[in-house]
């Protein structure tokens, strides 16, 4: 005797009827562990089970270290325009209306002013998500007005490096990015305004070149990649096999690149904490 018997032969719900789990609902690390998405975003977008530091934008990275998410941003409506006329499968603008319609971004970066732990702190943050974070003019221009600002305001500078490297469709006019951003943070070292920078997963090419390296304190999340060019070309061009765990952030702290690693629970409190330091003013709790 059967326990259940089905009153209707056969499927009766129709395709349009049948529901699938919304996305979003939960996330998978790279070492397989499934983390609910609520729980993710309360531990500061930090794998739980094992300390996986989940790739985010500027918009997390803004609630992070400003003070109640609020700032103020800057040049926010910067776009890139099209100089070369380039076109690979899709024409240079068009690639760009693509991603701004997906991201919901202008460009790779965004740029902001607000209070961290009480004092004032200009952000720019990169977007790997806009093309791959890559850097063209928008960026490099970015970059430079916001140390424009903490310079005329005589407020500390942190950039958030998160990039695939230079932009292609740009050639030559983004690999001058490289250059002047580099003047603008010398200018800011002249006058003694501390210029933090943060690599986070992935920080190569010319953002490594330039910018992602030249902070006054250098720092990272755990197991980011950072790197000029990747293992690959390196390992062909040197013809060395590479060490393990060449070109993550613990490698590049163990050989003097960087100063510290910081977990993301833990950055605005150690950010602050260096500013408080080399500014030689009270600790804030």
């Amino acid at each position: 005797m059967s326990w259940f018997k089905r009153k209707t032969k056969g499927i009766t719900t129709t395709t349009e009827e049948k529901k699938d789990t919304p996305k979003g609902l939960w996330y998978k690390s790279p070492t397989g562990k499934i983390v609910d998405a609520d729980e993710l975003e309360k531990n500061f977008y930090v794998s739980p089970e094992d300390g996986y530091h989940v790739r985010i934008g500027s918009k997390e990275y803004f609630e992070i270290l400003f003070d109640d998410n609020k700032f103020k941003e800057l040049d926010a409506n910067l776009e890139s325009k099209d100089p070369l006329k380039f076109e690979d499968t899709k024409k240079y603008p068009d690639r760009l209306k693509e991603a701004q319609k997906k991201t919901e971004l202008k460009d790779a970066i965004r740029t902001a002013v607000g209070k961290s732990k009480g004092k004032d702190l200009v952000v720019a943050c990169m977007d790997f998500a806009f093309i791959g974070g890559s850097m063209g003019s928008v960026v490099g221009e970015k970059i430079a007005r916001a140390a424009d600002y903490a310079l005329q305001k005589k407020i500390p500078l942190m950039v958030i490096s998160k990039s695939g490297g230079a932009r292609m469709m740009e050639a030559a006019f983004s690999l001058m990015q490289l250059a002047k951003t580099s003047v603008k943070l010398a200018q800011l070292g002249d006058a003694g305004i501390p210029y933090i920078s943060l690599c986070t997963d992935p920080t190569t090419g010319g953002t490594t070149a330039s910018f992602a390296m030249l902070g006054d304190i250098n720092i990272s999340e755990p197991g980011a990649l950072i790197g000029f060019a990747g293992p690959r070309i390196v390992r062909d061009t040197t013809g060395k096999d590479l060490p393990e765990g060449f070109q993550t952030s613990e490698f590049l702290l163990e050989h003097g690149f960087l100063d510290f690693i910081t977990l993301r629970k833990d950055l605005k409190n150690k950010v602050n904490q260096y500013l408080d330091l080399i500014l030689n003013q009270p600790f804030r709790a």
